[in-house]
């Protein structure tokens, strides 16, 4: 059974100490994206690490990924794919190129790893931060804020200044002032302690903004401010490996696009 909702407020010293998180999204089996950031993140004086979903799916290193990020993060939430690979989704909601990995990918994890992903909540908050895979409202259903509008009802079920996701595979910032939500154009922002945040912090393994740059982002209390960071890979090496693994060719062909 999944478990819906997570909250992290056991460690009493949290409550009080300043952190510099990092958070990211959507490896989706990519190894050479999901070491870059790892080795990006290594040189920020990171407190927690934080996964909103989708390691696993499109990409040949399903299992690797698990791993790492497992050993890498205080806390992950369960994305469609995950769903999707442990019985949780139905394949019928996917595409068929996502499918199809979906199918591949199963195939490769080990029973545990496969149990494991069925565990996983699709809900994390602490005393800082909330997160989900798509939205906060209706999360098993994985929907997609890709517009402000979209992001309402997440907004309205928040409770803390922000929230971050993922999903989209595009990096965006919506910030709502009163009753109004909006775009923020930026990458950097200073946090207004009167505004709520929705932050789409894009995906490490498949953006889809027209930049192949693995994304990611920090976030410090400390000064209250939030960056979506990118860095380069070796896009290369993941293609070959998908290529090679037999799974759909779109889906090493798009690395390259940031598509």
């Amino acid at each position: 059974m999944q478990r819906f909702f997570k909250k992290d407020y056991t460690d009493i010293y949290l409550f009080t100490k300043l952190m510099k998180y990092a958070i990211f999204s959507d490896i989706h089996g990519n190894l050479e994206a999901l070491g870059a950031v790892i080795y990006a993140l290594s040189k920020e004086k990171i407190d927690k690490y934080l996964c909103a979903g989708d390691v696993v799916g499109y990409g040949a290193d399903p299992g690797t990924c698990l791993k790492k990020v497992k050993q890498k993060t205080s806390s992950i939430i369960s994305g469609n794919h995950e769903a999707a690979c442990s019985g949780l989704f139905p394949l019928e909601n996917l595409n068929e190129n996502a499918a199809s990995a979906v199918v591949w990918t199963k195939k490769i994890l080990k029973t545990e790893e496969i149990d494991s992903l069925r565990g996983l909540p699709l809900v994390f908050e602490n005393k800082d931060l909330a997160m989900a895979h798509g939205s906060l409202d209706n999360p098993q259903e994985f929907c997609y804020l890709f517009e402000p509008y979209e992001s309402k009802e997440t907004f309205d079920l928040l409770k803390k200044n922000i929230c971050f996701i993922g999903h989209t595979h595009r990096p965006r910032i919506f910030v709502k002032r009163d009753t109004i939500i909006s775009l923020i154009g930026d990458n950097k922002l200073e946090l207004n302690p009167d505004y709520k945040y929705v932050v789409n912090i894009g995906s490490v393994g498949q953006p889809r903004d027209g930049d192949p740059r693995a994304s990611y982002c920090i976030y410090d209390t400390q000064k209250q401010e939030i960056e979506i960071k990118r860095v380069s890979y070796d896009i290369e090496t993941a293609q070959k490996k998908i290529i090679e693994a037999g799974l759909p060719r779109i889906l090493a062909d798009r690395l390259a696009l940031g598509r």
